[in-house]
């Protein structure tokens, strides 16, 4: 059985990856030195007096290739002889190499649209990219050691890794999401770290811009004075174009507070410039205040890191709405150090020496830019971020309901004194509109009573009360009623008719002889021959003037239920007392 492993094939595809990243680095680096050059080379054809054949140009080229990765050049055609540093960095060319670098990274863990393609590591990828650029840097550095501006080895060791790796982390960043630390306060902080610096770059350079169309006369009397051709002039603007960011940094540190050094002997502040400047004719340095002291006019550069801190202080309150207060200034106060950090790597790039003696010393200094951020932060941002935390939470918290309106009690209506009879009258009128029920079939009696007989009335009344539904019967008065009932001889014999029956007519029975009374209950206190319900004597008229159940009007329709309420209805109030 053959086993087959994977190993050797991983290894291949990692080890292919590597070589291509590195390759890639490579490729990054000649594309930038390849760029400068094309420009190099189309400054020197288009000069009527060129100083040098096309070898001095491509020296220049890569010294200014070298200078767009922070390493210092030095001059050594000078008018005393003696080699001078150059190490003022023009930072819009610092942005082709960082952009070559980072695309080359990130390109590198792209997938892109072969996801089968073997990737390495992120860590594997800004060695392999970062190894590739700096071979080439390398041998960059080499070559212009023969040229007119050579490099300097020290700042070349230290400064030419430091941009390339960065720039490759950072693509390598890009490639992975740009995740962030995954504590939300360093994060936080980072976020308005970052916004604050922007802030504060984008006012000095609306600040620079300011003074430089102040003194727009002195800046076109320099460039005019720097070439008279055209070839000469358009090289001056791009090297104008190439120091413009440096401007909005010392825009910043000027505003900050430090400001920047004029040569060992001078420095400007809005406070006022002090010393003796050696400033070289240059366009850009026109828009250097005056000597003497500032005005209130040079003291209003000051809302730029003001509103620096603002932007970075609420960044940070927005964020630390459900945040302790301690952790809100933490964070603020982190914000801080990360502008101040960016800060004094930015004015540490966009100064440095422009010669020896007094011009050894030319621009903001870095430590002194980055501690007046921090301090801008810390005093401003902090008091700003819990602030806007605290009236975040003040607007987060859950407003009260309002209570519902009460409705107002109806007052109550007293009773009229004919409440009585209105009820009685609404009593009276439900029963007309009730709906009368059907009455129940006769039953016939158990012996047949004479047509002529005439019944009594209580006889009647009380088997009419006896078939009503819903009655629990009594068996004495059921036996009573069950009874024939006895006329008396006079009413018998008025009207029965008299002498002989009439031939065709049917053969009446004879009256059945009365039941034997029952038997008399012990213990009740009745007589024997009286029965539970006994029939009251008749009134006149016909009228019963003991039955409870009888009409005392004479209707035959009577129902002792019609004059009760029913059950739905109010019982009438009683009337009020004397």
């Amino acid at each position: 059985m053959t086993h087959v492993t994977e190993h050797p094939l991983v290894q291949g595809g990692r080890s292919a990856a590597f070589a291509t990243a590195c390759v890639r680095g490579g490729v990054a680096a000649g594309l930038g030195l390849g760029a400068l050059a094309v420009l190099v080379i189309v400054a020197w054809i288009s000069s009527p007096y060129p100083d040098s054949g096309p070898v001095g140009a491509l020296h220049v080229a890569a010294g200014i290739w070298l200078l767009a990765h922070g390493v210092d050049l030095v001059r050594t055609d000078t008018l005393s002889g003696l080699p001078a540093p150059l190490g003022i960095v023009p930072l819009l060319l610092v942005a082709l190499p960082v952009w070559l670098v980072h695309r080359a990274a990130r390109d590198t863990l792209d997938p892109g649209d072969d996801e089968v393609r073997p990737r390495p590591s992120p860590g594997g990828a800004v060695a392999a990219v970062a190894g590739g650029y700096l071979l080439v840097a390398a041998a960059v550095v080499v070559y212009s050691e023969s040229g007119p501006l050579p490099a300097d080895l020290i700042t070349a060791g230290l400064w030419l890794p430091a941009v390339v790796t960065g720039a490759a982390g950072a693509g390598v960043w890009t490639a992975l999401g740009r995740p962030l630390p995954g504590q939300r306060q360093a994060a936080a902080a980072l976020r308005a770290a970052g916004l604050g610096t922007l802030t504060l770059l984008g006012g000095g350079a609306v600040a620079a811009a300011v003074s430089l169309a102040w003194h727009a006369g002195r800046a076109q009397a320099s460039f005019d004075g720097l070439a008279g051709e055209w070839s000469g002039r358009v090289t001056v603007l791009l090297l104008v174009l190439a120091l413009l960011p440096n401007m909005a940094v010392w825009g910043a540190a000027y505003g900050l507070g430090p400001g920047f050094s004029l040569g060992t002997g001078a420095l400007a502040t809005p406070l006022g410039l002090v010393g003796d400047p050696t400033v070289p004719p240059f366009p850009l340095l026109a828009a250097l205040p005056a000597e003497g002291r500032g005005t209130w006019v040079h003291w209003t550069v000051a809302a730029v890191p003001l509103a620096a801190a603002l932007v970075q202080g609420h960044r940070v309150g927005r964020a630390a709405r459900s945040w302790p207060a301690r952790d809100a200034a933490l964070t603020a106060l982190g914000a801080a150090w990360g502008c101040g950090a960016a800060v004094a790597v930015l004015a540490g790039a966009a100064g440095g020496p422009l010669g020896t003696g007094r011009l050894s010393a030319f621009g903001p200094v870095w430590w002194q830019a980055g501690a007046a951020a921090v301090l801008w932060g810390a005093c401003v941002g902090v008091p700003v971020a819990l602030g806007v935390r605290a009236w975040g939470r003040r607007s987060l918290r859950p407003k009260k309901p309002w209570p519902a309106p009460v409705a107002p009690i109806a007052p109550v209506t007293p009773v009229a004194q004919d409440a009585p009879v209105a009820l009685g009258v609404r009593a009276w009128g439900r029963r007309i509109l009730r709906p009368k029920k059907p009455r129940p079939a006769p039953v016939a009696p158990d012996a047949p009573v004479a047509p002529d007989a005439p019944v009594a009335p209580v006889a009647r009344a009380r088997s009419r009360w006896a078939l009503r539904p819903g009655l629990r019967s009594v068996p004495a008065a059921s036996a009573a009623m069950d009874a024939p009932v006895a006329v008396p001889a006079s009413t018998a014999s008025a009207g029965a008719p008299s002498g002989p029956a009439e031939p065709g007519a049917p053969d009446r029975p004879a009256a059945e002889a009365p039941r034997p009374p029952a038997p008399a209950e012990t213990g009740t206190g009745r007589d024997p021959g009286s029965t539970p319900y006994a029939d009251p004597p008749a009134g006149p008229a016909g009228y019963l003037t003991g039955d409870p159940f009888a009409d005392p009007f004479g209707d035959p329709g009577y129902e002792p239920y019609d004059y009760l309420p029913a059950a739905w209805e109010p019982s009438p109030p009683p009337p009020p007392a004397d």
